[in-house]
């Protein structure tokens, strides 16, 4: 018979050398993360899963959520609200507004092509006074609205999340939002529903192996069939370490 288990999927590196990994596991236990980032030392952006709380408690880390989970869970009421007519509720689009001026400067900066630096003293200067307000706003509406409600999650999810989610504002190059590893994981995604996955775990650690290489090429800016005909073509030849590391997706010139 079948059994559920998963791929975890991790992207970071240098920045302009991203590298994307895929994992499979068994399980979603935390410890799977745990073990992956073991020594790392930097920051970490995850969803809201309960398996990454351990990574608030390491003074080496700094854990940074996503504004794209939180804005989704709002936007699930708008929709719930939409359904149902006679249950008008403005309070979710109060929250999308926040969270809106939180991307308009996000898309600014990008379009303004800001450096890291500029972008930490922009967010200083303009984000964290709205998030300030935002924040204000979430504690009063939180006493005033079912907890049970979709709304109710919604605010109590971004509360509870909340020095997470205020955290990308202490440097200039952590995203508002981990959409990256969103976007790393939908190829996955819509391959899983064209073929059965895998029959044994060695062929869902050899599928973990094919995604890595083939993402993290897309993520340097490599057409993935000409990248893995060079790999091919060069990989016989490779006898060293740095033989084998400058075959890697983002040492291709």
């Amino acid at each position: 018979g079948r059994s559920k288990s998963y791929m975890w999927v991790f992207k970071g590196a240098p920045r302009g050398k991203p590298v994307v990994i895929y994992c499979y596991h068994p399980s979603r236990y935390g410890d799977v993360a745990a073990s992956f980032l073991k020594n790392y030392k930097g920051v970490v952006q995850t969803d809201g899963y309960s398996g990454y709380n351990f990574l608030d408690v390491i003074s080496a880390i700094i854990h940074v959520a996503c504004w794209a989970h939180a804005r989704r869970k709002f936007v699930d009421v708008t929709k719930a609200v939409g359904r149902d007519k006679k249950n008008p509720d403005g309070k979710a689009v109060t929250a999308l507004k926040y969270i809106s001026k939180l991307y308009k400067i996000e898309k600014q900066a990008r379009q303004d092509g800001l450096s890291a630096d500029e972008l930490y003293a922009k967010r200083q200067s303009e984000s964290v006074p709205i998030l300030n307000e935002f924040k204000k706003w979430l504690d009063v509406t939180v006493e005033r609205v079912p907890p049970k409600s979709l709304l109710g999650k919604a605010i109590n999810y971004t509360l509870n999340q909340w020095p997470r989610l205020f955290n990308y504002t202490k440097n200039g190059w952590v995203p508002i939002d981990n959409n990256a590893v969103e976007n790393a994981i939908r190829p996955f995604v819509v391959g899983r529903k064209n073929w059965l996955f895998s029959c044994t775990p060695d062929g869902a650690h050899a599928s973990a192996g094919i995604y890595t290489l083939i993402e993290t090429a897309k993520a340097n800016g490599l057409e993935p069939y000409w990248y893995l005909k060079y790999l091919f073509e060069n990989l016989p030849e490779a006898m060293t370490v740095e033989d084998f590391r400058s075959l890697m997706p983002h040492n291709i010139d």
